[in-house]
């Protein structure tokens, strides 16, 4: 079942990425929504695990549309990324708001949700290695830069939230498409 309103499924989200499964009590839930606990359960019979799992339907839909189908569509590889960097400046705040992903993967809700989890991910990376063959490279080096592309993301969320500066992630996002196609800064430094 998907949270009454556009607002309080955002503010429901807002706090999972604020707590984590662990730390997002119903009473926080209920504040953040307006929703009194029965509403809740009104809802979601199933307590936090079915909010939790709401709030991940939502934010899987939402990568598909606005991450994986445009690494997907038609177009050149750089404006295919291009696309997707412009989607998570958008979805990251800038880098200001947590990860979501990274707030579900420990804890309790790493073994609810765990392999809902690592598909997500999974279609992140594929997608992403995708468009690296499709600008040349080869299979394995695309899986690899790929992975290493989600790595950067997520860092750069921690970085970014730790420092409270959304320096190093808006700097991440801008040399993520060199670092999926041509290997970045250290490929280019070999080439020197």
């Amino acid at each position: 079942m998907i949270i009454a309103t556009s607002n309080q499924w955002v503010l429901t989200l807002a706090t999972f990425r604020a707590s984590g499964y662990d730390g997002a009590s119903l009473a926080d839930i209920a504040s953040a929504t307006g929703l009194g606990r029965s509403s809740l359960y009104h809802h979601f019979p199933g307590g936090k695990e079915e909010m939790a799992s709401a709030v991940l339907d939502r934010v899987d839909a939402w990568l598909d549309a606005n991450v994986i189908a445009p690494l997907q569509n038609a177009g050149m590889p750089a404006e295919r990324l291009d696309r997707m960097v412009g989607a998570l400046d958008a979805f990251y705040d800038s880098g200001r708001n947590r990860c979501i992903l990274a707030a579900f993967v420990v804890g309790q809700s790493r073994q609810l949700l765990g392999k809902r989890l690592a598909a997500v991910f999974e279609r992140w990376i594929a997608a992403l290695a995708a468009v690296a063959c499709d600008g040349g490279v080869e299979p394995d080096e695309a899986r690899r830069r790929a992975e290493a592309a989600v790595i950067a993301v997520q860092g750069a969320v921690i970085l970014a939230g730790a420092l409270d500066d959304p320096k190093p992630f808006k700097t991440m996002l801008a040399d993520l498409p060199r670092g999926i196609l041509d290997g970045g800064i250290e490929n280019r430094d070999k080439r020197a």
